[in-house]
């Protein structure tokens, strides 16, 4: 896997389980990959359909394969945050066709299915840095016209 720039839109989630009984509740997602971490803004009392159309960038540069880990959370004030649920995505096939159009992935909870979470990705590798002959440079110097 070449190393590059991982590109993920959060589009919206539809068919959440709502975790606030008097009111709509208000959803963020929390988007991993690696030891990266970023989350969402809070969509405030979209309640089970919430839209973002938020991109967040992270940085690939392992050679090794991995996956984007997604786990969705209510905001409450005054209390900790409700667990609404979670999805995992290999990026084995993104690393290798570059693009995955807006796609609908289960969310899960306690092994059952809880609702879907939209997102498209995409993956822009980073250009080889590899040593180029005709580009004039010679050990990081420029090699000049006098003699």
């Amino acid at each position: 896997m070449p190393e590059g720039t991982l590109e993920v839109t959060l589009v919206s989630a539809k068919g959440l389980e709502n975790t606030d009984v008097l009111c709509n509740m208000d959803p963020y997602v929390i988007l991993s990959y690696r030891s990266q971490e970023k989350k969402s803004s809070v969509a405030a009392g979209k309640g089970s359909n919430p839209e973002w159309n938020e991109t967040f960038l992270f940085d690939v540069s392992s050679k090794d394969s991995a996956e984007l880990k997604i786990k969705i959370m209510d905001s409450d004030s005054g209390t900790a945050d409700d667990f609404v649920g979670h999805a995992s995505i290999s990026l084995d096939t993104l690393f290798q066709d570059g693009e995955i159009p807006a796609t609908s992935y289960n969310v899960m909870k306690d092994d059952a299915f809880c609702g879907e979470i939209r997102l498209s990705l995409n993956f822009t590798a980073q250009k080889s840095r590899g040593f180029d002959p005709t580009d004039g440079n010679i050990g990081g110097w420029r090699q000049s016209g006098r003699d």
